[in-house]
């Protein structure tokens, strides 16, 4: 079992990754207690809350980006909450798993 500092750090090393393969700031990506990013381009997001959020725990952030096919999966069981047009990052994680190195 890694230790909270080692899971702070994966989460950090993911999320700087899909910040990389997608930067913006049309969407807010959660990852509660460990990390929030705001990316995807687009319309910029300034103050409240953004109208694009997705939420997810760090079991479904790592799982996401060993095999982002499990999108719609872990939507529709609710480990992720994706609101608004633009928070559907399943060809973010796509394309940040390409680039992934555990």
């Amino acid at each position: 079992m890694e230790n909270d500092l080692e899971i702070r750090a994966h989460v950090k090393k993911i999320l700087d990754l899909i910040k990389l393969v997608a930067p913006g700031k049309s969407v807010e990506l959660r990852v509660p207690p460990y990390g929030v990013i705001q990316c995807v381009a687009g319309v910029n997001h300034r103050r409240g809350t953004p109208p694009n959020t997705v939420e997810m725990s760090t079991e479904s952030l790592i799982k996401l980006i060993l095999d982002p096919t499990l999108w719609q999966t872990l939507c529709e069981k609710g480990e992720i909450s994706a609101s608004g047009v633009a928070s559907d990052l399943s060809i973010l994680f796509t394309q940040a798993s390409a680039k992934y190195t555990p």
